[in-house]
């Protein structure tokens, strides 16, 4: 198979909150919920030749969970000699009002 870019789905906010909630059951208290990365920096991944989406790994920097997103071709290979993001403002600190998907 090959990426088209239209891989992946929207999905309903109850759907999302049920999910969300779910992993919230799982953690400690004041374990990280989310990560937010800046529309600039996806940008200049989607914007690299070839890219067709993202591809978002889990990781561990020292004790702090985070995601490290690369960009992806169609053949769906990560285009690993471009730009590779991390450092994602996680939440908590820096979270959103709550809502139905963090709390």
């Amino acid at each position: 198979m090959a990426f088209t870019g239209n891989e992946s789905k929207k999905v309903t906010l109850a759907d999302a909150s049920t999910w969300t909630a779910n992993y919230r059951a799982t953690i400690s208290s004041g374990d990280t919920l989310g990560h937010f990365f800046g529309k600039n920096k996806i940008n200049d991944i989607l914007n690299q030749e070839g890219c067709v989406g993202v591809r978002i790994y889990y990781g561990i920097d020292g004790e702090a969970k985070n995601l490290v997103m690369v960009g992806a071709d169609a053949n769906e290979n990560d285009l690993e000699e471009g730009i590779i993001l991390e450092h994602a403002v996680p939440c908590p600190t820096r979270c959103s009002t709550p809502n139905k998907l963090n709390s």
